[in-house]
């Protein structure tokens, strides 16, 4: 069953949180000020947070950017998982994965049934690993990223949280890319 080992330190990591949209600014940026209040009352650190519009190539260039900054652990973004025309941001960020977490995926969904019924199904949630950054799109509602930091996220954010979390697998994303000395 999992639960909190209290003997663990807690360790804070950089996350990132990007909000795609056409309409909002930062000073109506309800998810966004959401995820970010909840990012700090965890213990983490706000590393960055910006606002790009539904646009494949502006989404891609900033997380990109910032799964290249080593202050960086974690990106999240909000917005753009529907069906509509400009929902594009599991396209611009789906392609980049180097490893997909279909789990998060499926995980949300169930959280967001609880919630809001068969509506879940209108979101494109998805997440995976690029440059050794987790990455998580979540949709754009307040809801949905409560939902998903509150039931997903800060447990899996927390290196005291047991039997196993994403911080304690961090420093081991890239081992594929470290060669013996043979």
């Amino acid at each position: 069953m999992a639960k909190l080992d209290e003997t663990r330190p807690f360790l804070p990591v950089g996350i990132a949180v990007l909000t795609v949209s056409d309409t909002r600014s930062l000073a109506d940026d309800r998810s966004g000020d959401m995820l970010a209040a909840r990012i700090t009352e965890a213990g983490h650190r706000l590393a960055a947070r910006a606002i790009v519009k539904d646009d494949v190539a502006e989404i891609r260039a900033q997380v990109e950017t910032w799964t290249r900054d080593d202050a960086i652990d974690v990106v999240i973004t909000t917005g753009g998982t529907g069906f509509t025309g400009r929902d594009v941001t599991p396209e611009a960020l789906e392609p980049i994965f180097e490893k997909r977490m279909d789990g998060f995926s499926e995980v949300f969904h169930r959280i967001s049934y609880d919630k809001i019924g068969t509506s879940t199904i209108q979101s494109r949630a998805t997440g995976g690993v690029t440059n050794s950054t987790f990455i998580f799109v979540l949709p754009g509602s307040p809801g949905a990223c409560k939902d998903a930091w509150d039931g997903i996220l800060k447990a899996q954010l927390d290196y005291r949280h047991m039997p196993c979390n994403f911080v304690e697998i961090m420093p081991r994303l890239d081992e594929h890319l470290k060669r013996s000395a043979v």
